[in-house]
Parts: structure tokens; C-alpha cells; sequence
């Protein structure tokens, strides 16, 4: 997985990146979001905050990291039944499985 900040983000955010990664917090959290986009695939993150352990926040920066490693896609956007407002959907992809086609 990528380092979790920002070249552009302050020194402080590198230190609690490294700390996330080095910890192995990064893989916990990739492996519940990763669990409940499988049990749940194509709700919105919002949607998936509500049947994980995970706050919203928390699935919007391991979600795009899940996606790097080809473990989830992102859907088409959706109402999320949370906020009311229009969020992409996410979306376990299977193993083999082309990601250009379900795109």
C-alpha cells in the first residue's frame, strides 16, 4: 500500500503516517473496510460507517487505498441513504476479476 499522506502535507502528517503504517493500524483498518464493502458491496462510505467499526472518515482514506491494490472499485454514485446527498458507491472485485470491464 502507499504511504497514507501527502507530499505536499506538513511533517507532522508523515510522522503520523509512518506511525499508522509501522503500527499496522493502516492494515487493520484496510481489512475491516475491505470486509464490509464484501458484505455490503455498493453502499457509500457513509453507508458502510454505519455496519463497521469504522467512522466515515476512516473509510474515505482506506477505501482509495483498497482501490490501488485492486481489492474494491468505485461505483457509480448513488443518494446515500445517510446524508441524503449524491456518493459513489464501492464495490468488492473478485478474484481475477478485469477491473477495466467493471468500470
Amino acid at each position: 500500500m502507499n504511504h497514507p499522506a501527502r507530499s505536499s502535507d506538513p511533517s507532522t502528517s508523515h510522522e503520523a503516517a509512518r506511525h499508522v503504517v509501522n503500527s499496522g493500524l493502516q492494515a487493520d483498518q484496510q481489512a475491516v473496510a475491505l470486509a464490509a464493502v464484501r458484505k455490503s458491496p455498493g453502499l457509500t462510505s457513509n453507508e458502510l460507517a454505519q455496519c463497521s467499526t469504522l467512522d466515515r472518515y476512516m473509510l474515505a482514506r482506506r477505501l482509495p487505498e483498497l482501490q490501488e491494490a485492486e481489492l474494491v472499485w468505485r461505483g457509480p454514485k448513488k443518494p446515500c441513504e445517510v446524508s441524503g446527498r449524491s456518493a459513489c458507491t464501492w464495490w468488492p472485485v473478485a478474484p481475477g476479476e478485469n477491473l477495466m470491464l467493471a468500470v
